[in-house]
């Protein structure tokens, strides 16, 4: 059963509290303070999880140098490659668990099934800092990353439900706004902690914040049932809607231009603009601030026209990896040209969400966590092809071009899913429209 906005419909389970019955229907129920402190809790959720994602990158050549010593003697350069690979590791974890899980615990009450998430993401964090192996740290980061697009998928939900009707892409961005500041505020200061005191101890933090964020949850956020009539069955059948598998590539080829360049920003700071090694944070912090104002854009554009926002972003996109790719030398264009890289691509997350809530009509949980199994596929496909160019012996500046070709495949993608929604109208066929309705647009 679904509503005319398209969210599945959400049954109140039997409780003995009026007040729960209230929480479980929507936020209007709650105080504006009560709604307030929710959000919160859940965007904490997305500060933690933005910090145990990208705090890997600003310490590559510490995790390089500490767990493949002989590698990094030989050459620096196949040691940070191949450190990388904890990078695709957490992705590919991100995109195993996010369908899985939320397909299989779509009926779960929705605050219950995020409190079992943070206790996986807390002793998944902890098991990669006493993992004494490279192979063991890898297999650690995936399972801390099995319910990533979960917790986003199912927070956004919540979200959504405690913002009210319209404001869909306003409450996933509020989520996402815990990882955009987690780029400004944590990614930097954890990654100074781990410069410090070793990238261990980076992850202890991180590991910290979880178990914060657990309390938080638990305490702030109400009460929601999970939809008594979901299966497995109806979720997975977004996987039979061509729309979806488009939004899908959108987001796992073209956030792979965010990731290319991100994930060796380090060297990039190094050894292409010269830089000490203190500059890194630095340089993150303004990655970070570009995410957060992507974010609150990107969201707010979302709820008004989902096609605008994602189309004009990809082209911002992609000029800031071109002026990266030619002029990184200089630390002013460095610094400008990653904060745009940071908040285009923040700033398409909320629009890829949305289209997906639209597209996959009924099946609501399964897509609110696909997102974030397309954006790690990217984050894995950025990674792992920038680390070949750079292991190919083609420089740090490579994965910037790596990163410009992938974005530039994923704004084909977009166009081609809206081509795709103006044929159909033609034919007189239903689309999904902005709303997440199934409605029939005109061309």
């Amino acid at each position: 059963m679904a509503t005319r906005s398209g969210e599945p419909a959400t049954l109140p389970t039997p409780v003995s509290s009026r007040v729960d019955a209230r929480e479980e229907s929507h936020g209007a129920a709650l105080s504006p303070t009560r709604i307030r402190l929710a959000l919160l809790a859940l965007a904490l959720g997305g500060f933690a999880i933005g910090s145990t994602e990208f705090v890997a990158m600003g310490l590559l050549p510490n995790i390089a140098s500490d767990l493949l010593p002989k590698l990094y003697a030989v050459s620096p350069a196949d040691a940070n490659a191949q450190a990388g690979w904890m990078i695709s590791a957490y992705a590919l974890g991100v995109v195993v668990g996010a369908p899985t899980i939320a397909a299989a615990a779509a009926r779960w009450p929705r605050k219950r099934l995020l409190l079992w998430l943070l206790v996986t993401f807390t002793v998944g964090t902890l098991a990669a800092v006493v993992a004494p192996t490279f192979g063991l740290v890898l297999v650690a980061r995936f399972v801390a990353a099995l319910p990533h697009g979960a917790y986003f998928g199912i927070a956004s939900l919540v979200a959504a439900s405690l913002m009210g009707p319209g404001k869909r892409g306003r409450g996933v961005a509020f989520v996402l706004s815990g990882l955009t500041i987690a780029n400004v505020v944590g990614v930097p200061a954890i990654t100074w902690i781990g410069q410090q005191a070793g990238w261990r101890v980076a992850y202890l933090a991180v590991a910290v914040i979880f178990a914060l964020t657990f309390a938080a949850v638990l305490f702030a956020v109400p009460w929601q049932a999970g939809n008594p009539e979901a299966t497995m069955r109806r979720e997975l059948k977004a996987f039979g809607r061509p729309q979806v598998w488009f939004t899908l590539g959108i987001g796992a080829i073209g956030f792979g231009g965010l990731f290319a360049l991100y994930t060796y920003i380090a060297p990039i700071v190094t050894d292409v603009a010269g830089l000490p090694e203190w500059a890194v944070p630095l340089i993150l912090v303004c990655c970070g601030l570009g995410m957060t104002v992507g974010n609150l854009v990107g969201g707010a554009m979302a709820d008004r026209s989902v096609k605008r926002t994602m189309l004009t972003f990809f082209v911002v996109l992609m000029v800031a990896l071109v002026g990266v790719g030619l002029l990184a030398q200089n630390w002013v264009v460095l610094a400008a040209g990653v904060f745009l890289v940071g908040a285009s691509s923040s700033a398409i997350s909320p629009a890829i969400q949305t289209r997906l809530m639209d597209v996959a009509r009924d099946s609501q949980s399964i897509a609110a966590a696909l997102n974030h199994s397309a954006l790690n596929i990217g984050n894995s496909l950025g990674a792992y092809l920038g680390g070949v160019a750079i292991a190919a012996g083609l420089g740090y500046r490579a994965p910037v071009w790596v990163g410009l070709v992938l974005s530039a495949l994923g704004l084909i993608l977009a166009v081609g899913s809206f081509a795709y929604d103006r044929s159909r109208a033609k034919r007189g066929l239903p689309v999904a429209g902005h709303t997440g309705a199934v409605t029939t647009v005109q061309p």
